[in-house]
């Protein structure tokens, strides 16, 4: 809408009892419903850079600039502990003099992990020193316990990086960190990192770009192959340059890296240094025609889902393309199987810088390069030390598997080119649903929405089916969301943003309604219909409660699920009518937004008693959009009833019936004209009731919609038609006898039943 036209623009709603409710919720919605908490730093900063669930502590912890948190799982506004550790002057002054500024200077919380039942391992950057203590947790007489144990604090380079925004990952195995990171001032030296624990110190070789060549890390874990503890592996996951891309020496590819747990170095080769380490290219891509794919090569999060066997998690990786025809991003599924299969495959060799690489076809020594020291391998050997020579050369000189890891259906199970969000985080649910097991997507973008999604494999079609359940907008501001942790536990969701924490519950069924149709065509494996509302479902119901459940979130046939089932005659029919008043050659929108994010929206219109219905052409004046339908510039030509129908799965149902009423741009201008030069007409103010004495004028709320940019003029505009408490009193009119130049201005004049804020809306 435009608010340049002397202020002559608003518009106003009348809304019926019930409520279309969007899956888009905004913040004061999440928070209305009980369904969201959100925690600020009261110090008014927090420039969060890493957080850690902890289940059994019951306690998330959150690490930023000179601040550690202690946040409660149940609700993580309430109850906080805090630890202040900045550096000390002299810190701060010593790293300025190395040429960093005040910000770069402060302390940075870089790593937070479990070190046993009463103790948390921390790590920062120390003003370009990085150095690691522990923090002391539990509970003392049900008062949580925590604080900092600075007296046992250590130097932590190899720990922590020296820069708060370099790359970095890590993962604590027993006593032994495992750190992904560059180790050095000039954030130069790539490596991977052992330290700490019983085992020696050991991390890959300086300046080999044949290992990490400029590496960005984005996940590190353990995962056992067996139940021999000597043979367990961890698992990095990382984005560098390809040497093997000879056509394109700036190519990226996505990596997965694997070394052994209780790999000591060699005794003459690669001492104190990895020996085992191997890596192998990670594809997430999209077949194309002629076998040309679209690759999506840069690796943004790794989430590892758990199963009963903990040796094979579920691998889910988000992914966006450095492809110069497009920005997009997609999503891929890998089975561990394949990664093993691929890191006991062949090797990549190349003979020399004018060769291209190709199978290593010679012979293999044993143990094969790669393997761990343990049983499962033989038990021929103690540790890594006692490898033969050729073992350790050849695994130094062939660190390349030559066959990448391919995902699951090779295919993404989700790909968006859009370009409405840019995808960040990723946290995966798997659900029992009534018609089977379903995974159920938290996306994290960069402005400030968490996306809800399901995919859906067909196997005759060989196709994937995406849908979207609810975009959640987590904070007012839209700022990128850096980490997320969930529990399924207690079907939360915690998001972490620069500036603030929230908490989010994974469903909130009721908002799908009572009917047995639109709860069913939300597809949401959260919910389902149990005979008198949309609620929680359970799959070890008992069997009377499971007679009357319907849901089917494969297909979303709700003709089939709710046949001859209470309400869904009513959901179909029932239709929410409007009327709406626009002013001429001003902007106006007729809002409607379905429940569901699958439905199609189609508008008609009706002109005349007499005349059917048509529907409406939209062009460069008449836009349609996901809130509704925008007049960009109202002529009374427009005027007539709109009908917003939506259809999904062969339901049509006509959700919003609106009055259009278009008044003339002469009418409202004069009511304004003055009766003399000096002095303005006088409108008279409607009365309120002693109840809403000293509350904010209600015309207010209209500033929501119009927008806060020429504020002033806005202001004087509603001061004119509808004026303060102070004139009010002195007025002392009452509405019957007001007077009014027509009955559109009187209309105009009457307090709405309700206004609609669209929902996109952000309250303070």
């Amino acid at each position: 809408m435009d608010a340049s036209n002397n202020g002559n623009v608003f518009l106003i709603v009348l809304e019926a009892k019930s409520k279309i409710k969007a899956p888009g919720d905004s913040v004061s919605e999440l928070l209305n419903l009980n369904r969201t908490a959100i925690f600020h730093s009261p110090l008014g900063f927090l420039d969060l850079h890493t957080m850690l669930l902890d289940e059994y502590q019951e306690r998330l912890f959150v690490g930023g600039k000179d601040l550690v948190y202690s946040l409660s799982l149940e609700r993580i506004s309430d109850g906080y502990k805090e630890i202040h550790w900045p550096n000390t002057a002299l810190k701060i002054e010593e790293c300025m003099m190395k040429g960093k500024d005040v910000g770069e200077c402060a302390n940075y919380v870089r790593v937070l992990h479990h070190y046993n039942k009463t103790h948390l391992l921390t790590c920062s950057t120390g003003g370009f020193e990085p150095l690691c203590a522990f923090i002391r947790v539990g509970y003392h007489l049900e008062d949580p316990l925590f604080h900092l144990e600075s007296t046992i604090s250590e130097r932590g380079r190899g720990k922590c990086p020296y820069d708060s925004s370099s790359s970095f990952v890590s993962t604590l195995i027993g006593t032994e960190l495992f750190t992904g990171l560059y180790s050095d001032y000039w954030i130069r030296d790539a490596s991977i990192f052992r330290s700490m624990g019983r085992l020696s110190h050991i991390r890959t070789e300086h300046d080999d770009e044949r290992l990490l060549n400029e590496p960005r890390f984005v996940g590190s874990y353990m995962i056992p192959d067996n139940e021999d503890r000597d043979d367990n592996k961890v698992y990095f996951f990382f984005t560098e340059k390809a040497l093997e891309a000879e056509d394109n020496a700036h190519t990226i590819y996505a990596r997965v890296g694997r070394l052994c747990v209780n790999d000591i170095g060699g005794q003459r080769i690669l001492v104190n240094k990895w020996s085992t380490f191997l890596k192998a290219r990670l594809v997430c891509s999209v077949p194309g025609t002629n076998r040309i794919d679209t690759y999506f090569d840069e690796l943004e999060d790794i989430f590892l889902l758990p199963t009963r066997d903990h040796k094979n998690p579920v691998i889910f990786g988000l992914f966006n393309t450095t492809s110069n025809v497009f920005r997009g991003h997609a999503i891929c599924v890998y089975h561990m199987s394949s990664i093993r299969a691929v890191f006991n495959g062949p090797y990549a060799h190349k003979e020399g810088p004018e060769y291209h690489w190709s199978v290593y076809e010679g012979k293999v020594p044993y143990p094969r390069p790669g393997s761990c020291a343990s049983t499962v391998n033989g038990g021929g050997y103690r540790t890594t030390r006692d490898y033969p020579d050729d073992t350790i050369r050849f695994a130094r000189n062939h660190p390349l598997m030559y066959q990448a890891i391919k995902p699951a259906h090779k295919k993404p199970i989700l790909v968006k080119t859009d370009g409405k969000y840019n995808l960040k985080q990723i946290a995966v649910d798997r659900v029992e649903a009534e018609d089977g097991q379903y995974d159920v997507l938290f996306i994290g973008t960069d402005n400030g929405i968490v996306l809800k999604v399901i995919t859906i494999y067909n196997q005759e079609m060989e196709s994937m089916e995406e849908v979207i359940l609810e975009e959640l907008q987590i904070f007012k501001d839209p700022v990128p969301i850096i980490s997320m942790e969930i529990s399924s536990k207690r079907q939360q969701l915690y998001i972490g943003s620069a500036s603030a924490v929230a908490q989010v519950r994974f469903h909130h069924c009721d908002m799908y309604g009572s009917a047995c149709a639109d709860c069913c065509l939300a597809r949401d494996p959260y919910c389902a219909w149990d005979g008198i509302s949309c609620s929680r479902y359970y799959p070890t119901s008992t069997h009377a409660k499971r007679r009357f459940r319907r849901q089917d979130v494969r297909h979303g046939n709700a003709a089939q699920q709710c046949f001859g089932q209470q309400f869904v005659g009513d959901a179909l029919d029932k239709t929410e009518e409007h009327l709406a008043y626009g002013i001429e050659n001003n902007s106006s929108l007729l809002e409607c937004t379905p429940r569901s994010l699958q439905a199609k929206v189609i508008w008609f219109v009706q002109k005349g008693h007499e005349t059917g219905k048509e529907e409406v052409k939209t062009d460069d004046r008449v836009i349609k959009m996901d809130l509704g339908l925008l007049f960009l510039r109202l002529q009374k030509s427009d005027a007539g009833t709109y009908f917003c129908q939506t259809v999904e799965h062969s339901f049509v149902h006509t959700a919003r019936k609106i009055t259009l009423e278009v008044v003339e741009e002469e009418k409202v201008e004069d009511m304004f004209h003055k009766d003399d030069a000096d002095r303005p007409r006088r409108m008279p103010c409607p009365v309120q009731s002693s109840a809403s004495q000293g509350a904010k004028p209600w015309y207010k709320e209209f500033l929501q919609l119009i927008g806060y940019s020429n504020f002033q003029r806005v202001e004087e505009y509603c001061e004119k038609v509808w004026c303060t408490d102070r004139k009010r009193k002195k007025l002392k009119m009452s509405p019957s006898k007001w007077k009014y130049a027509n009955p559109q201005e009187k209309k105009l004049r009457s307090k709405p039943e309700r206004y609609r804020l669209p929902r996109h809306t952000l309250d303070s």
